[in-house]
């Protein structure tokens, strides 16, 4: 099985795009707020959403991936947007949108959620909704903002104990959390080319710094984008993981830290592949995401992640298996038991 773990529900119907258009304007004059009060009075019909996701399911036939991840939109969380109940609100219709595309194309997708974040506002606020989307919408994953100011980072560090009652949830309903930022609002760094590294690249130094995986132990983290710059300059950071008198970085960090292939070209992955343990790395493609277009260098489509892996000759069977499944089952519990019921 080919297990894709990190896609994002961008071909949404044009009914939450016009709930939301509504949301903000009503934050500037309360007349113009919209009178849904979830996704049920939207109006979107079973069959509107099963054809907005043609695409993902025409990729998933050609690429020969089998099952993805699937979760609101990364750059439409924007937890910087209004208020908290305006974050809440958006969180709760984009995740009970997800569960219904599970429900419908439960072969194809299975959920992860956003949560309700908010600048300055504790994440112990978001614990209600990821105990709803885990034990009522079965949901196996989630996805974590470590900036909600949207580019200002103006909150704790990770390793800070205003996150621990998160985590302590998290690590109760054994549910790996994605750490993925969202759009941003400051204008030096474009969201998706900028923002997303910079922020991948940040968390893994953060807990670095720390002794975060000291008090949870069983806590999972998956960074995206390949880890951001983490690769590239592994040696730096287990240089400076020994500098700081911490462990040396596989102990300190990879019981606990896994990175996907969400990198848009082969000496990328390769350079992966050759660094970073394979156990510590799942397949994904973002597809629809970042970087939807073709490379003309090789006429096919940059976000075709699979194909970059499948040309790797020095990855035996065992690894491909792990990059692959294992790994993605091993990281999501609650997936892996899901599978198990259906027979895999």
């Amino acid at each position: 099985m080919i297990i894709d773990i990190h896609c994002h529900y961008t071909t949404e119907p044009a009914a939450l795009h016009q709930f939301r258009d509504k949301q903000l304007a009503g934050l500037a004059d309360a007349a113009r707020a919209p009178t849904a009060r979830g996704l049920a009075d939207l109006n979107i019909s079973d069959e509107t959403l099963i054809q907005s996701v043609q695409p993902q399911l025409k990729l998933q036939r050609e690429r020969g991936s089998n099952l993805t991840i699937f979760s609101p939109r990364a750059a439409g969380m924007a937890h910087h947007v209004g208020s908290a109940e305006v974050s809440r609100q958006w969180t709760t219709i984009s995740n009970d949108l997800i569960h219904r595309l599970t429900a419908l194309l439960p072969e194809n997708f299975i959920g992860v959620g956003q949560l309700p974040q908010f600048p300055g506002v504790s994440p112990k606020e978001c614990i209600a909704e990821l105990e709803r989307i885990v034990l009522e919408l079965g949901f196996v994953g989630v996805n974590l903002n470590p900036d909600p100011s949207g580019g200002w980072w103006s909150g704790p560090p990770l390793i800070d104990r205003y996150w621990y009652p998160l985590y302590e949830k998290l690590v109760e309903l054994q549910v790996p959390a994605m750490i993925h930022v969202s759009s941003s609002c400051n204008p030096n760094f474009h969201h998706t080319g900028a923002h997303y590294i910079n922020a991948d690249t940040t968390a893994f130094m953060q807990l670095i710094q720390g002794d975060l995986f000291k008090d949870f132990p069983d806590l999972k983290f998956v960074i995206p984008h390949g880890g951001g710059a983490v690769p590239f300059h592994w040696g730096r950071y287990r240089g400076m993981c020994l500098a700081m008198q911490r462990r040396p970085l596989a102990e300190h960090l990879l019981n606990n830290v896994f990175f996907d292939t969400c990198v848009y070209h082969l000496p990328g992955i390769r350079l992966m592949t050759e660094v970073v343990p394979i156990t510590n790395i799942l397949f994904a493609s973002e597809m629809l995401g970042a970087v939807p277009g073709i490379d003309p260098e090789n006429g096919h489509a940059f976000d075709d992640t699979k194909r970059y892996i499948d040309q790797l000759r020095d990855l035996d069977d065992a690894s491909r298996h792990l990059i692959f499944e294992g790994n993605a089952r091993r990281v999501y519990p609650r997936l892996d038991a899901l599978l198990k019921r259906r027979g895999h």
